[in-house]
């Protein structure tokens, strides 16, 4: 039987997240900084971010299954160490080559983020899965939300190099509370880590619930990414006119959703992840149609980033339990093909972001976005059968648990 968490220790996973995800984000405000300081085109050191990205879905796809194979104490532990070394060795970089080779590693270290959301859901007690991975995923938002103001300004204070080594500092502060108070128990798998990796294809063929999950999930990350990508290049330009600063304060929005995320895990819990999932899309495409109108308003437009925002991260949150729930033992290979597939899904909405603006206008990009949340939502589509598939799992699942 899966032991639970100690009492902190689904906060400790959810500071976990929220430090080591910062690590792909906290550079990104010093890219300036870093080319001058080293000396190259801004153009080579804007490969960063897409670097650090690439890396963290090769975290997922190659560290993720590891949650089914060693205790968490030692695997947070060690992961964290490694996301140490790497940062240390960017702040260490001369040159561009060596700087983006270490946020591959930084990027695929800091995939100990979902490892922590997959390690809260599995030792949670019985009626509490949605409320711990909610947690963890709150503690994520936070890092994601919250790190280029953090890197902006200790950069200003210290300099890029010794930004680097105070994130470093935390990775190690992370991995000692880890070693000391996560689970020492190892989970109980019948395949070797190898025959883990080969098993990963196949589960879409045989979790017709997963590959349900997959859809209605990247759904609304194709959409996420395309409203945030778009409404940056459209402040940025005519009538608008924005600059970086400006537009930056827009993500505060986003501090709603993260806000929510406590309240829906323990909604999840006491409802179903069906209820939770359509209540957070009604809230999506409520927002979606507030920016749909137009961003003269700036009110407006912040309020419809808020719910956005508020009703991507609750359904996320919720999505991210019912995959748990399909299988506790194998978890972290179920987990480990959802994300990989909805990042690359969500990627698909940053790339399409720039022609579609082009092509048809903020209003027009808008709309292919809502689009997008309602196919999510509506029963019958790959997306909509989600919701009721999902739930069966969830149900079979408790009924084990209890």
């Amino acid at each position: 039987m899966t032991r639970p968490l100690p009492r902190g220790g689904t906060f400790l996973l959810a500071c976990v997240a929220g430090t080591a995800i910062a690590n792909n984000y906290a550079i990104q405000p010093a890219l300036t900084a870093v080319a001058a300081d080293l000396g190259v085109p801004l153009s080579v050191i804007g490969l960063v971010p897409t670097t650090a990205l690439a890396g963290c879905m090769a975290g997922f796809a190659l560290l993720l299954p590891l949650t089914d194979h060693i205790a968490p104490h030692r695997l947070v532990a060690v992961q964290l160490t490694a996301l140490a070394a790497a940062l240390t060795l960017a702040a260490s970089a001369t040159g561009a080559a060596v700087l983006l080779a270490a946020y591959l590693l930084i990027g695929a270290a800091a995939g100990v983020a979902a490892q922590a959301g997959n390690i809260a859901g599995r030792h949670a007690p019985p009626g509490r899965r949605g409320r711990g991975v909610a947690t963890v995923a709150a503690g994520m938002s936070a890092g994601i939300l919250l790190s280029r103001m953090a890197g902006g300004a200790l950069t200003d204070a210290i300099g890029w190099r010794r930004m680097l080594l105070v994130f470093a500092g935390l990775a190690l502060l992370g991995a000692l509370a880890a070693a000391t108070l996560l689970p020492r128990q190892r989970p109980h798998s019948s395949r070797g880590y190898l025959a883990t990796l080969a098993s990963l294809p196949p589960l879409l063929r045989s979790q017709p619930q997963l590959r349900r999950a997959v859809a209605a999930g990247g759904l609304w990350y194709f959409a996420f990414n395309l409203v945030w990508v778009a409404l940056a290049l459209a402040l940025a330009q005519p009538p608008h006119s924005l600059g970086p600063a400006a537009i930056g304060l827009y993500s505060l929005a986003g501090l709603l959703g993260f806000a929510v995320l406590p309240l829906t895990g323990r909604i999840a819990d006491r409802y179903t992840p069906r209820t939770l999932i359509a209540a957070g899309l009604l809230a999506a495409v409520a927002g979606v149609a507030l920016l749909a109108t137009g961003l003269g308003s700036p009110p407006v437009t912040a309020l419809g980033l808020a719910l956005f925002d508020a009703g991507c991260f609750a359904a996320q949150a919720a999505n991210q339990s019912r995959v748990i729930a399909l299988d506790p033992e194998r978890s972290g290979s179920l987990s480990s093909v959802y994300l990989v597939l909805y990042f690359t899904v969500g990627a698909v909405g940053t790339a399409l972001a720039a022609p579609l603006l082009h092509a048809l206008g903020w209003q027009g990009t808008a709309l292919v976005a809502l689009a997008a949340l309602v196919l999510a939502a509506v029963p019958g589509t790959g997306g909509g059968a989600a919701l009721e598939a999902g739930d069966r799992a969830v149900g079979v699942s408790s009924g084990r648990a209890s």
